[in-house]
């Protein structure tokens, strides 16, 4: 395969994504922080910051639960109706959550629609990142399956199909509690990124019927414009081509999620070079275990294959039945 062009870097426009072991109080007290995720399936009160999302999912035990996104600079924030917003650095974070009373296609439609609209009018239109989060991802069977309909939900909000440069990097995670919320947050910025595609992997956007009547909208990790950036890296599973991998060893599909990473990796260092050649110190994960047994095996695995990786273990359910992890993250 021949080597693809350098991509040349606009002004810095710096990123960093971090795990941290720390109060969220201290958090929001910095002035460069763009948002604040913690992670715990126990409804609580919404903060007023706008900057803080609490994701309802349970982390492992003894696992530091909270991830700052920190820019270089003054960030401002606040609501828009049912959006939270922050803006700093040339980049926009943004937040939306939604009753879901268990039509996913309609509060998936509702949401993206809601979302399109945002970005319409703002200057930060163009979305390098998302993250879904809905109860019962695969509870349902064949084209009723939960997944499968929050793909067509997806799309009809967008309104149009999205050209391969335009799609995002994007994650797809079930609570395993109910929860009763549709949680939609995201990145965007003022210049678009480069989406990529692994080379082991068929494009989410190109997958047969058999997946359902609408394939998924998203590339398997975004480039953004600024070499200041990490890659974004969305959530990778074991599969190759479209086909899931070794059912029946989560140890496996650890590993193989772990060569498609490195794939990938690989893929954005045809463009940015400088980009660290394996995943390090640089790489925050959120690996996502669908089993909640099996997250200290996950952990134990993870330290043994990348010690020096910071890594964020959460009980989440993948969206097809089979698969026992999926990781997302970003890299720099």
């Amino acid at each position: 395969m021949s080597s693809l062009p350098t991509v040349a870097s606009p002004p810095a426009n710096p990123l960093r994504i971090d795990l941290v072991d720390a109060s969220l109080e201290a958090v929001l007290a910095e002035p460069g922080l763009l948002a604040a995720f913690t992670f715990d399936a126990t409804p609580t009160p919404r903060r007023d910051d706008a900057r803080h999302l609490r994701v309802a999912l349970a982390p492992a035990p003894g696992r530091a639960a909270l991830e700052c996104w920190r820019v270089d600079g003054p960030v401002s924030h606040g609501r828009d109706g049912d959006i939270a917003w922050s803006r700093g650095g040339g980049l926009q974070f943004g937040a939306l959550e939604l009753a879901d009373d268990g039509d996913i296609e309609a509060v998936a439609d509702a949401a993206y629609r809601r979302l399109q609209q945002w970005l319409s009018r703002s200057d930060h239109p163009h979305p390098l990142r998302i993250w879904n989060y809905l109860d019962a991802i695969t509870e349902g069977d064949g084209d009723n399956e939960r997944y499968r309909r929050f793909c067509v939900g997806r799309a009809r909000g967008i309104g149009r199909e999205l050209a391969p440069g335009e799609l995002p990097a994007a994650t797809a995670i079930g609570h395993p509690q109910r929860s009763g919320r549709f949680q939609l947050y995201w990145l965007s910025a003022q210049q678009a990124g480069t989406p990529l595609e692994n080379p082991r992997q068929l494009q989410a956007w190109r997958y047969p019927r058999q997946y359902g009547p609408q394939p998924p909208g998203f590339a398997r990790a975004l480039l953004p414009a600024s070499d200041a950036m990490p890659l974004l890296l969305s959530g990778t599973a074991a599969v190759v081509g479209h086909a899931s991998q070794h059912g029946d060893s989560l140890e496996a599909q650890l590993d193989e999620v772990l060569v498609n990473l490195q794939s990938l990796i690989d893929t954005a260092r045809q463009l940015r070079p400088a980009l660290s050649a394996a995943l390090g110190a640089g790489s925050p994960l959120k690996v996502y275990v669908r089993d909640a047994a099996a997250l200290p095996q996950v952990d134990a695995l993870l330290q043994a294959r990348l010690p020096g990786v910071p890594r964020l273990l959460l009980h989440g359910h993948v969206c097809r039945r089979e698969l026992a992890v999926e990781i997302d993250g970003s890299h720099a």
